[in-house]
């Protein structure tokens, strides 16, 4: 039984952010010191990112300002610091839209597959809280069936989406008949913040808003349908690294620990923690362990956690500049959008006319704990 990933969709916010505009703006702050400015231009400038898009439309540099701002004053120039339960209520106001949107987009994507079809919703998010949570708004505003099954991957960062999927892989070999809907909403925007601490500075460089959805079924694919099949998953911790990415919730809204030396961390540690994904085929370890993986994985879907971390893995695996454009592109077009982010890069090889059918990919997200989690997947159609 083949369990693939079908009718991946992607959705951001209207608000569009100009990293040089960002960068304006941070750097400009007052009570920064002299090093922190420093930090704020070299992060924002050596980002890779252009644009970035947030649900605060009180961010954007056109059209009139706010009239009572709550994060951003354009009249004075100056961010402001909004408590935790403000960010979170604009969460619950702006995911539910993003996550009707995205899970609606996937649906309609799959040949065949209805909204009644869904047997199974996970959501994923480490931006936000609410409950009634987005499981239960999207399958009441996409009409799904009234015992469909509902869990929620809350918390977990940038990795969560690999988890998802694995999941919803396990219900459909445990049930040939599922339909899982898998739908990622990360509104990191909600939590930037002016600051002197590097990681606060970095993580304000990198994260943008974003969602992405797909659904996971073992039914065939339609003639002419595109999808992944989903081979095998794995998960490993770095054996150092548990201080340097870490997710907290603080009185002025989340806060991220985002170590400078999380690149070299995962550059260290990648071969070692993408090995057990490969031990069901031989001819992949026997790749990976001669430093020629590069070649007998077509295409690489790396979570852009940042320049530097694509820069690391692509060295050590011994991949071409090629088979990181998607990761490249998704980062200069979006920035880092926590756990939505893989699922977009998988989406952009997933467009690629030179995407062939039975071509392999491997994708790999990373996030607190050091963890990585990964998935081998096969282009199908």
């Amino acid at each position: 039984m083949t369990v693939s990933l079908r009718g991946l969709s992607t959705a951001v916010p209207a608000t569009q952010l100009v990293q040089t505009d960002v960068q304006e703006v941070f750097g400009s702050q007052p009570g920064l010191s002299r090093l922190a400015q420093r930090i704020v231009s070299t992060s924002f400038g050596l980002s890779g990112i252009e644009r970035r898009y947030t649900v605060l439309e009180e961010l954007t540099l056109d059209g009139p300002p706010a009239e009572d701002p709550a994060f951003y004053d354009r009249a004075s120039g100056l961010l402001l610091d909004p408590g935790t339960r403000l960010r979170n209520d604009v969460y619950a106001e702006h995911a539910s839209r993003l996550y009707v949107e995205a899970g609606g987009a996937a649906i309609a994507a799959v040949p065949g597959i209805e909204a009644a079809d869904v047997t199974h919703v996970i959501t994923v998010s480490c931006t936000g809280f609410y409950a009634p949570g987005p499981d239960f708004v999207i399958a009441r505003d996409l009409g799904l069936r009234a015992g469909v099954q509902r869990y929620h991957l809350g918390f977990m960062g940038c990795y969560a989406s690999m988890p998802a999927l694995r999941l919803a892989t396990q219900l459909c070999q445990a049930d040939p008949e599922a339909v899982v809907l898998v739908v990622s909403v990360e509104l990191c925007t909600l939590h930037l913040r002016t600051s002197n601490d590097p990681d606060t500075i970095v993580a304000t460089s990198l994260f943008g808003d974003g969602a992405g959805a797909g659904i996971v079924t073992a039914r065939e694919l339609e003639p002419g349908e595109r999808g992944f099949a989903l081979d095998a998953f794995a998960t490993r911790t770095t054996p150092q690294g548990e201080g340097a990415m870490a997710w907290r919730i603080g009185d002025h809204g989340f806060e991220m620990v985002l170590s400078n030396a999380v690149p070299s961390l995962i550059g260290e540690h990648v071969t070692g923690a993408i090995e057990p994904l490969l031990e069901s085929e031989p001819p992949l370890v026997d790749a990976l362990r001669d430093g020629a993986v590069g070649g007998a994985i077509d295409h690489w879907a790396i979570h852009p956690g940042g320049r530097s971390i694509l820069d690391h893995v692509e060295s050590t695996l011994a991949l071409s500049e090629s088979q990181l454009v998607p990761a490249r592109e998704t980062l200069r077009d979006f920035g880092n959008m926590s756990s939505a982010t893989v699922l977009f890069v998988l989406d952009r090889i997933l467009r690629d006319p030179g995407a062939a059918d039975g071509d392999r990919v491997a994708a790999m997200a990373f996030g607190p704990g050091l963890t990585v989690e990964s998935a081998l997947l096969t282009v199908r159609g």
